[in-house]
């Protein structure tokens, strides 16, 4: 592959991904924001979190090894976290660093 073309690819999928980010703040105005895109930047945050859980938890397997005691530990300090400090981003940080903690000195 050649230089250019790469140089290209990049520079046209750089636009794009800008473009697509940018578009609902271009299309949609405070002023006109449908009542639907609304409900769902409401709702789909919750959602996608409990999918990323479910998806997270779907391998544990309760009947064998350490019976999913760290999964459940790790989850328990995350609500703790959430609770206290009302930040996600800290919140999922230290939860898996927790997790991990567990599972390669404890578990």
């Amino acid at each position: 592959m050649e230089r250019s073309y790469f140089f290209a690819a990049v520079a046209i999928m750089s636009l794009l991904t800008i473009l697509l980010r940018a578009l609902p703040f271009i299309i949609f105005s405070k002023n006109n924001t449908p009542k639907t895109v609304e409900y769902l930047g409401k709702v789909l945050p919750y959602s996608i979190m409990a999918m990323l859980v479910i998806y997270c938890l779907k391998d544990v397997n309760v009947l064998a090894g350490s019976h999913g005691l760290p999964e459940i530990l790790a989850i328990l300090f995350v609500v703790f976290l959430e609770k206290i400090k009302g930040n996600a981003l800290i919140s999922v940080f230290l939860g898996t660093a927790f997790y991990m903690f567990l599972v390669q000195v404890i578990f």
